[in-house]
């Protein structure tokens, strides 16, 4: 195929550098954007009678032709193309003649492929959105379920407090919940069209960059055309988005994990999201929810690279931004990979009730409780949290809970403890009495739950 800037070069290039240089490879998804792209453009140019009207119907019937082509795979993308923007238009060429030659008028590869990449990254936002929204669904179902399901908290991996199993998946739901919010921020402010910049300084043709904009759903062209054909700080964005959804998903796997073990057994993950083991036969592996956990390398390493590549980069465009794309790409198909498989397994998991409660019995949890308690008797909170200190290491010592001890050997602690210690360190009570706004007490949790309910119906 001829290459669209063979004109200056006397020699052929080495077939070596040819190879270095293509992207077909990777920039062949782009093809529906770029012809996108190309319709929104010819279209401009018959509106400020830079083509005929004849003209644009002719090469729009071609563009339509091989966009139709391709996905029935009827047409096949030639991989020794240089890149998308040659193929698709040496393609028009070969079926509509020497026409197909004006597809390029007044714009560059520059700005072709930084309007690919927009479009491109605008689509999979909104795909991404989706897969968020699904994730936050199921979660929101969980949590209406799961209002009395009591768990130990922990911090530092230790038993700190009893709440609710709906409580600590709100904790996940606030977290995706602000993925999906940056994920609506990225799209506010990369949604205007680089097209028209040109190669770095804009063209003398009388384009009108307002009407392309508008036919490719942009709210304006971008105001600076060496910013225009430069710009990837809404791919750097969009990349770390993706690797704060990712942690997030490796967050919530993790405890997954953890929950799944024979230690803890407050989950039992579906036969559809595990695996075995090659030698022994009892097991039952959580290998999806570890997966998710090692592939978030994968988006991290794409933010990194990409930053990297871009931090002494002078304006305008560097044939180094090609290196934007491969890395991209991965990190799009590994996080809605995740997103999807991760909601899956969420929405097969079966939880253990029983075994959440008893842990949730242990360890001290109502510690807190019972401080609190002597602090409503008139004791000084740091009286009350070295009295309680001192109950807990008994208690220790002599291996059973808080309440089970006997009121006499409350008393040797101190004489303000009365027989209504234990129903105020009960776990019941120790979960109902927080009330706050954001706290595991059922009737806030029902006031959070409406506010998720309304935030749903709004996305």
């Amino acid at each position: 195929m001829e290459k669209l800037w063979g004109g200056r070069f006397t020699e052929e290039t080495d077939t070596l550098v040819y190879n270095f240089n293509a992207s077909i490879s990777f920039d062949k998804r782009f093809y529906e954007q770029d012809i996108r792209g190309s319709i929104a453009h010819v279209t401009m140019l018959a509106a400020v009678e830079i083509l005929t009207i004849e003209e644009r119907d002719e090469i729009i019937e071609g563009l339509k032709g091989i966009l139709s082509d391709i996905n029935s795979g009827k047409l096949v993308i030639d991989d020794t193309a240089e890149d998308i923007h040659s193929f698709i238009e040496g393609t028009l060429t070969e079926r509509i003649g020497s026409v197909g030659k004006k597809l390029h008028t007044g714009r560059s590869r520059n700005d072709q492929v930084a309007l690919d990449m927009k479009l491109y990254i605008r689509d999979e936002i909104k795909n991404m959105q989706a897969l968020v929204k699904e994730l936050l669904t199921t979660i929101h179902a969980l949590m209406k379920e799961h209002i009395q399901t009591y768990m130990p908290g922990f911090t530092h991996l230790q038993k700190a407090q009893p709440l609710t199993l709906a409580h600590h998946l709100g904790a996940y739901m606030e977290m995706f919940k602000r993925d999906y919010s940056r994920l609506c921020d990225i799209h506010e402010r990369m949604n205007y069209c680089p097209l028209g910049s040109g190669a770095l300084a804009g063209t003398t043709y009388p384009l009108d960059r307002e009407l392309t904009a508008k036919l490719l759903d942009f709210y304006g062209p971008t105001l600076n055309s060496m910013d225009g054909v430069s710009d990837r700080d809404y791919l750097i964005e969009f990349l770390s988005a993706m690797s704060l959804i990712m942690m997030h998903l490796s967050r919530f796997s993790e405890e997954i994990i953890i929950w799944n073990t024979n230690e803890y057994q407050f989950v039992e993950i579906s036969d559809t999201y595990s695996t075995g083991s090659s030698i022994m036969p009892q097991k039952k592996n959580p290998d999806i929810a570890e997966l998710i956990r090692g592939k978030v390398g994968r988006v991290y390493g794409a933010l990194n690279s990409l930053l990297v590549t871009m931090k002494g980069l002078p304006l305008a465009y560097n044939k180094d931004m090609q290196e934007d794309k491969e890395l991209s790409f991965d990190a799009v198909d590994t996080t809605k990979g995740c997103l999807k498989l991760f909601t899956g397994m969420l929405k097969s998991i079966k939880f253990n009730k029983d075994r959440m409660y008893k842990s949730a019995t242990g360890g001290y949890t109502n510690a807190t409780d019972a401080a609190d308690y002597l602090v409503g008797k008139g004791m000084p909170f740091r009286d009350a949290h070295r009295v309680i200190g001192e109950i807990t290491v008994y208690c220790i010592e002599k291996k059973c809970a808080i309440d089970d001890l006997e009121l006499s050997e409350f008393k040797k602690f101190s004489d303000m403890f009365e027989e209504d210690i234990y129903e105020a360190i009960s776990l019941d009570t120790c979960v109902r009495k927080r009330l706050t706004i954001g706290a595991p007490g059922p009737e806030a949790m029902k006031k959070v739950i409406e506010i998720n309910e309304d935030y749903l119906k709004k996305i």
